[in-house]
């Protein structure tokens, strides 16, 4: 976290956090733990009350709190949304009309803001057809899901296309966090 030092870059700042179980914990955990160093307030959303678990590595994981269901949740209440992937967790969210639905209110003319996906989370946005045109990036097996999508795949640890902020897998979470903070600062200046 070296270049966290100021803990209020973020302040007055709410972010969403979409997940449901079988999270990829180091996706989930490690974003969460540098946008609190930076001073954010976190939402976890999830399709499920109570809580949920994480995979790491082969096997279950932590769990997470969820604050509020994807069925309560408006886009319109954060400044920025937080996709982490895992296999199991965007499979189940892209089945889901409400996750769909919450995630879509994040794009828009007037209404574009920062989004972060990583390794397998741009499912979810090429299900609700939010990658047409979008230089991406993700975990290499869902490569020819995107594509087809209409993302221009390409094979770098981070990747931002007007907001949107994708990496490839826990490998690359260094440079997809100060990414996505970065997108989340710049936001600040944009008319409203």
């Amino acid at each position: 976290m070296s270049n966290l030092h100021n803990s209020t870059r973020l302040q007055g700042k709410k972010i969403a956090i979409l997940a449901t179980d079988g999270f990829e914990q180091s996706e989930l955990l490690s974003p969460l733990s540098a946008l609190l160093e930076a001073g954010a307030d976190i939402e976890v959303v999830s399709i499920k009350e109570g809580q949920i678990t994480g995979w790491n590595k082969d096997n279950w994981g932590e769990k997470v709190t969820v604050d509020k269901l994807a069925a309560d949740a408006n886009a319109a209440d954060y400044d920025a949304l937080l996709l982490p992937g895992g296999l199991f967790n965007p499979d189940s969210l892209r089945q889901n009309k409400d996750a769909k639905a919450f995630v879509d209110g994040f794009f828009g003319a007037e209404k574009n803001k920062p989004v972060a996906a990583i390794c397998h989370a741009p499912w979810l946005l090429a299900e609700i057809n939010k990658l047409r045109d979008k230089k991406v990036t993700s975990f290499p097996s869902i490569k020819s899901d995107l594509i087809n999508a209409g993302a221009h795949w390409v094979d770098q640890e981070v990747c931002v296309d007007n907001g949107l902020v994708t990496s490839r897998s826990p490998a690359d979470l260094d440079a997809f966090n100060a990414k996505f903070i970065e997108e989340i600062l710049e936001g600040k200046h944009q008319a409203h």
